[in-house]
């Protein structure tokens, strides 16, 4: 069996340099190099005037704790025809230590994700470890749900035709970790106006203390090391906790119990050259001995993160999936 894809030049020269820079950052003490970082991190400003069918604005939600979202709003849709959209609250990857809701990456996906999926999209910009850490980035995901339910919307420009009774966490990888968490909570948590009815999780970071056959198969991958993501677990989470904690082994002996928890129907994508993907499949058995509306998507031969380089096929197939999975579970 292969360890390695085989990539296009642009691909590998990016993974490349994501690599180096994060290896260059966060320190072997358990500290980040945040200056750096930011300087680093090619970043886009917000945009009120359509580009490519899209406009956006960035919403503050809790200035103490530089909490936001960068809001997305489709704008070719609705030249004739007013319709309800949904409401598609995203969390963005980096090992709940890394990139931004402003990142140039993440708004170029996001933007996609307003026009081929046909919704409003509120990309969260939450608080990062090791300056944060665990339950910091739930807070604040589930804090979003919470502003979104009691805001009036005209004070902003939130869009009127977007429909909040429709609404999906989508995240990759810490993003996908992070939605599962606010899922739960949110099916604790009695809204007014806001109705999680879908998940996209996109190869979701997950772990545990027991090394899987993919993690030491593929503990040189891009991106996500088994080096580099031990480092991002033990700047998260508690001191002294290991990798066995709810919020990594989320389908382990500690789990949370969510028997009874009202779980939105949740699509899970796998890739064929991700060290976590041995962990998302347990994740996806998880749910569904739970009883959870669940599909599992998978893609041989995608590596980590795959969905965010256009160049690679898996990328446009996804974008089909993933839009197909939306309006099916819109229409219940």
């Amino acid at each position: 069996m292969a360890s390695s894809p085989v990539l296009p030049w642009k691909t590998k020269m990016v993974l490349n340099i994501f690599s180096v820079v994060a290896d260059t950052v966060c320190r072997s003490n358990g500290t980040i190099n945040r200056p750096l970082i930011n300087f680093l991190e090619a970043k886009v400003s917000a945009n009120d005037k359509p580009y490519r069918g899209v406009k956006t604005s960035d919403i503050i939600v809790d200035e103490t704790r530089d909490l936001w979202f960068r809001l997305f709003i489709p704008t070719e849709i609705h030249k004739r025809h007013v319709i309800p959209l949904p409401v598609i609250v995203f969390f963005h990857g980096g090992g709940f230590s890394l990139l931004t809701a402003d990142a140039l990456g993440y708004d170029k996906v996001c933007r996609e994700f307003a026009v081929k999926f046909s919704a409003i999209i509120v990309s969260v910009n939450y608080r990062l470890a090791p300056e944060h850490r665990f339950p910091s980035q739930y807070d604040d995901g589930i804090d979003i749900l919470k502003f979104l339910d009691e805001t009036e919307f005209n004070r902003f420009g939130f869009p009127t035709f977007a429909d909040l009774s429709r609404c999906f966490l989508v995240g990759d990888s810490a993003g996908g970790n992070l939605a599962h968490h606010v899922a739960v909570r949110s099916g604790k948590t009695n809204f007014k106006r806001v109705k999680v009815i879908g998940q996209i999780s996109i190869q979701p970071f997950f772990g545990g203390e027991e090394r899987t056959e993919s993690e030491i198969r593929l503990a040189k991958a891009p991106l996500i090391s088994v080096e580099r993501t031990d480092w991002m677990w033990k700047v998260f989470l508690p001191e002294g906790e290991n990798r066995d904690h709810e919020a990594v082994n989320v389908s382990g002996s500690r789990a949370i119990d969510i028997n009874g928890v009202k779980y939105p129907a949740t699509m899970v994508v796998v890739g064929g050259f991700d060290p976590l993907q041995d962990r998302q499949r347990d994740f996806y058995k998880w749910l569904k001995r739970n009883g959870k509306t669940v599909k599992l998507v998978e893609y041989p031969n995608a590596i980590h993160a795959f969905y965010v380089f256009p160049e690679l096929p898996e990328a446009s197939e996804f974008i089909t999936e993933a839009r197909n999975f939306i309006h099916e579970v819109r229409g219940k």
